[in-house]
């Protein structure tokens, strides 16, 4: 075999070095690459010691640190990544490139390099990068962020309708495929997953959360980013209406924007409830979790059509109720509705949300029956060996 596959996940999710370590144990000469600064959960990105030779695993780094909030030095620095993964292709030489959550500035030169490279190009789509940009950008800079936006929904549609194969997480992404003019035998659905033996529900009494002291209190618990689609208030609304409930906490583990805005609102409002703290290294996360006596994902209205949560799949493995804010038609909505793991409100129905939150605080027997369906339901459906097999299937077809 020793054919060559390069994983690029510019996010460094757990799900994709895991599917590159699976492919590394089947024969194939992998290497996976991430962004170093992109900060961000991380998942299992070192060498260990029962990885394959064949394996390898790199972060790319650009020649600062990411100014992510700083659009203009953002770009030049997305370009600047771009090139770097472009020139680890052409040392490499894989036969397969895989590229998932990657800015598009930083695509056109992935894709550049595999075609000097005569490497075939998989186009992983994620989220609707071009859409998402088009209507949060557009909301920030009314006049020229829609022009930006429709800028980068061109480039998009003329990447993916230019790459070898694409393969999207959910089937609500066919249409728009449909609508580009891809050929339907180039698109594969292939739903994200999480890594379920690294995401084993642990007792709430474990030593991460002991240390934080939330080994008593009941907690709301939050991991993430905080990006323009997530609603931080959210967290607010949450702590002021459990503030008479002194055995309560709202945590969440964020980084960014979003969780320094949080930490401000705070200590200006008193919410001494709310407890905000730095991402957890990738080896406590599962006690992380496991602090938790709900686990809470939001997302905006309007990023519904273009994002999926993918932390709501880590949730379901660790064994704890879901409580969620999110569009009634996202996959994240659909999954947990399906694996009657959680409770689910529509964004911006606040009302309802805090109802169903003070639902699984009262109802303990509820809790323990919504959180052993998530985790039955990610045993049954995260099968690492199945999903490898469906990737095989794509690097081996003759389009």
């Amino acid at each position: 075999m020793n054919k060559r596959i390069l994983i690029h996940d510019y996010a460094g999710h757990p799900f994709q070095v895991q599917l590159s370590r699976e492919l590394a144990h089947r024969g194939y000469k992998v290497l996976h690459l991430y962004f170093g600064y992109n900060n961000s959960p991380k998942g299992d990105l070192e060498k260990r010691t029962t990885d394959p030779d064949t394996f390898r695993v790199e972060g790319v780094y650009t020649k600062e640190p990411f100014r992510k909030y700083s659009y203009i030095k953002r770009l030049f620095q997305e370009i600047e990544y771009g090139k770097l993964i472009a020139e680890r292709i052409k040392i490499f030489k894989p036969d397969f490139v895989l590229s998932a959550n990657t800015p598009l500035d930083s695509q056109k030169s992935i894709m550049r390099a595999c075609t000097q490279e005569g490497t075939k190009f998989n186009f992983w789509f994620q989220d609707a990068i071009g859409m998402a940009t088009r209507q949060l950008l557009g909301k920030r800079l009314p006049i020229l962020g829609y022009w930006i936006g429709a800028y980068y929904q061109k480039l998009e549609k003329r990447m993916v309708r230019a790459s070898d194969q694409v393969i999207l997480i959910s089937e609500d992404y066919r249409p728009l495929m449909t609508g580009w003019g891809i050929a339907a035998e180039k698109v594969h659905v292939i739903p994200n997953w999480a890594t379920l033996n690294k995401s084993v529900p642990q007792p709430k009494q474990n030593p991460w959360a002991v240390e934080h002291e939330l080994a008593e209190p009941f907690c709301f618990l939050y991991s993430g980013t905080l990006g323009l689609k997530h609603n931080p208030e959210l967290f607010i609304f949450l702590a002021q209406s459990f503030r008479s409930k002194p055995d309560v906490r709202i945590v969440v583990v964020s980084e960014g924007e979003g969780a320094e805005w949080l930490t401000q609102k705070k200590e200006v409002l008193g919410l001494h409830n709310l407890i905000v703290m730095p991402f957890q290294a990738v080896e406590i996360y599962p006690q992380v979790l496991g602090a938790a006596d709900v686990l809470v994902s939001v997302l905006n209205a309007e990023a519904g059509a273009f994002s999926v949560p993918s932390k709501v799949l880590t949730y379901l493995c660790a064994g704890r109720p879901l409580l969620l804010s999110v569009p009634p038609k996202n996959l994240a909505a659909r999954t947990v509705l399906e694996a009657r793991a959680g409770l689910v409100s529509a964004s911006g129905e606040v009302d309802q949300w805090l109802e169903q939150a003070g639902q699984l605080y009262a109802d303990s027997a509820l809790r323990s029956q919504l959180g052993s369906a998530a985790r039955a339901y990610a045993e049954k459906t995260f099968d690492i060996e199945k999903i490898t097999d469906q990737f095989e299937a794509i690097f081996s077809a003759k389009i």
